[in-house]
């Protein structure tokens, strides 16, 4: 029985939708819900307009300013449209009902179910597909928005949501349970306070961003690219035994403006490979225990990895290849999306996907290096060498072959001092968003006044 739980439940104690599965009655639902009957609890419905996006295919519109937001782009507390879609004004205006507003929140209720996201200025103007649901609170509502993020980002949230997902092949939350999603009522100074640590976390971020900017906008003066005007010829020429030499036929990739930025790169004669040639560890699960894993979709749009904890006996596949600290990796998979990261010290020894090139950066700092392939246009040059149309990639070869042209020392230190500065501003983030969920969960579980004395020490 080790590892194995049992619980008895009385037939009265079954829900309208009698379920009998074991899942269902998991011991720490239970006693969660034990934690909320000593508080007014409330439904998510009765303080907030909900409602899904459009179903069905969207046109995309790259002219156009509003975003599709999807369930992606829910995963990180503050709702992101970096890689969200752009749609077309007459979509957005026939779903008006889903139009997202300032402070609004967002759930992904389908696929992976419970990423919830607050959603902030420059996240609009912005819509939402049918696997997402706006959460919009209504004013004099007895819950405010960034406690309600808190609530749902915390296990008393998520747990909830994970007990009343269905579905066989893909999880779903049905939006008749989101608004049945009971939210115990605490006290305004509390919620006030959780709130806050929200808010200071927001701007944490925010000064993240703009760090990481400096850090872009820097590099590009040094390459002479922040005022470079790249020509758009209607027709050019090139011979034939270019064309050979490249083993391409696609005119995209003799354009003028590839042209002048390769050679603009290319001015000192270094390609990636000189400066951080790649990392070839390989990984081979053991018959026990667990590894740190790192996949696609680990990465965030600011240059970080997160790694999952994973079985040895579940590790997929394309688990291959050790990272260390001070690795870059970068995805050979759509590397248009600017998908590189930095590997900390905290990751040293974790297991990436064979989707990365792992480079060690000898002859450049780990965060110029960064910096640089995460530029545009050399994610552009990278995509320039992909091929395939399902899974566009990049080989290990033409990503070490690209050139990057040496970088004055003062350059680098100034790059790399707003690349760590971001860095602490993303942890400082995350150390208060763990503190809300922390104090929400403190709360309910033993009391308001032990949660003020908790949220009191972190001042």
């Amino acid at each position: 029985m080790e590892g194995l739980e049992a619980i008895e439940i009385l037939l009265s104690g079954l829900n309208e939708e009698r379920r009998i599965d074991s899942q269902y009655f998991r011991k720490r639902y239970i006693a969660e819900d034990a934690c909320r009957r000593h508080f007014r609890t409330i439904t998510l419905g009765s303080q907030a307009f909900i409602t899904d996006g459009p179903h069905g295919y969207h046109v995309v519109d790259e002219s156009s300013a509003i975003a599709m937001l999807t369930a992606k782009c829910a995963k990180q507390w503050f709702a992101d449209r970096s890689e969200a879609d752009t749609i077309d004004v007459a979509t957005h205006e026939s779903s008006l009902r889903s139009s997202l507003e300032v402070d609004d929140l967002i759930l992904s209720t389908r696929g992976t179910v419970g990423a919830c996201a607050l959603v902030e200025p420059e996240a609009l103007p912005a819509n939402i597909d049918q696997d997402v649901a706006r959460i919009a609170i209504q004013n004099g509502s007895d819950i405010s928005p960034r406690f309600a993020l808190a609530y749902l980002n915390s296990k008393f949230g998520q747990d909830w949501i994970e007990r009343n997902s269905t579905g066989m092949v893909q999880q779903g939350l049905s939006l008749a349970k989101v608004r049945e999603l009971p939210i115990p009522l605490l006290s305004v100074q509390i919620q006030d306070q959780i709130s806050n640590l929200v808010r200071m976390a927001s701007s944490a971020r925010k000064r993240s961003k703009e760090l990481m900017s400096s850090a872009e906008n820097n590099l590009l003066h040094a390459l002479g690219l922040n005022t470079w005007t790249p020509p758009e010829a209607l027709n050019y020429v090139r011979s034939s035994s270019d064309a050979f030499a490249a083993g391409r036929l696609d005119s995209q990739f003799f354009a003028p403006r590839v042209e002048q930025l390769l050679a603009r790169l290319g001015r000192d004669g270094l390609t990636i490979a000189d400066v951080a040639p790649a990392r070839h560890e390989r990984f081979e699960p053991t018959a026990t225990g667990d590894f740190d894993y790192i996949e696609i979709g680990s990465l965030g749009p600011d240059g970080t990895a997160v790694a999952e904890a994973v079985p040895m006996a579940e590790a997929p596949s394309r688990a291959t290849q050790y990272v260390r600290s001070g690795d870059v990796i970068t995805s050979t998979v759509r590397p248009i999306r600017r998908l590189s990261a930095l590997i900390n010290p905290d990751q040293d020894g974790a297991v990436c996907s064979s989707g990365f090139v792992v480079l060690e950066p000898r002859g450049v700092s780990s965060e110029v290096l960064l910096t640089y392939l995460r530029l545009p246009v050399v994610c552009e040059l990278m995509d320039l060498h992909t091929s395939a149309t399902m899974y566009p990639a990049i080989s290990e070869a033409d990503l070490l072959s690209l050139p990057i042209p040496a970088i004055a020392p003062p350059v680098q230190q100034q790059i790399q001092a707003d690349v760590r500065q971001a860095g602490q501003a993303r942890q400082r983030a995350t150390q208060l968003l763990d503190a809300a969920k922390r104090a929400v969960e403190i709360a309910i579980e033993d009391s308001e006044a032990a949660a003020l004395t908790y949220l009191k020490g972190l001042m």
